[in-house]
């Protein structure tokens, strides 16, 4: 299998995790999983939790943003996320989830429908550019933006003071900001990478 398939066939198991959304975008489905299943028994070594206190799942409120880890047969996943919804119709306006690989972040960006897809989005805290990203499909959910943070950016967003700016364009062609709080960012990912290790 080439690596263009590897990395489509990763993004379209991302994307339908975010389409399954939840309370939480893509962790929701094994969060409920894992805490309805009853425990079983584990068969060897390999299935025993290494979550604190032999959890299967944990989720942690960091301020503006939470950090989940699941531990379903096959793995151990930790991510970051933070939503925001109108507070009128409550529909989801942005959604942002993150897991730290190394010294990096990848995840996704869910924007609602209406936006010209052609033009994607740039990243912006405060003054510093982060760059400008493509969209990658759209669901019934939103629209998702494969999103990659490397050391830098993430040292950036740690530091911020002011949101991450998410611009994107409205089928106008007018700018539209959405702005994700970067309070309690770097905590939750700090608590991510070390639970997901």
């Amino acid at each position: 299998m080439s690596l263009a398939q590897t990395n489509n066939k990763q993004w379209t198991r991302r994307a339908m995790r975010v389409a399954a959304a939840g309370t939480c975008i893509a962790l929701a489905p094994f969060t409920a999983l894992a805490q309805t299943a009853a425990p079983a028994a584990p068969a060897n070594a390999a299935t025993v939790s290494t979550l604190p206190g032999g959890a299967q799942a944990i989720n942690e409120a960091f301020q503006d943003w939470t950090m989940t880890c699941v531990q379903p047969a096959g793995g151990k996943r930790c991510a970051i996320t933070q939503q925001q919804a109108d507070a009128k119709t409550r529909q989801r306006l942005i959604a942002v989830e993150l897991q730290p690989i190394g010294d990096k972040a990848e995840g996704v960006l869910v924007l609602p429908f209406g936006l010209l897809l052609d033009k994607g989005v740039t990243l912006k805290a405060g003054a510093t550019e982060l760059g400008a990203l493509r969209f990658k499909t759209c669901l019934p959910q939103g629209c998702v933006v494969p999103l990659t943070l490397d050391a830098k950016a993430l040292t950036t967003l740690r530091g911020a003071k002011d949101p991450l700016t998410v611009t994107a364009f409205n089928d106008a062609g007018g700018p539209l900001a959405f702005a994700v709080s970067v309070n309690g960012f770097g905590p939750a990912l700090n608590r991510a990478a070390a639970l997901g290790k």
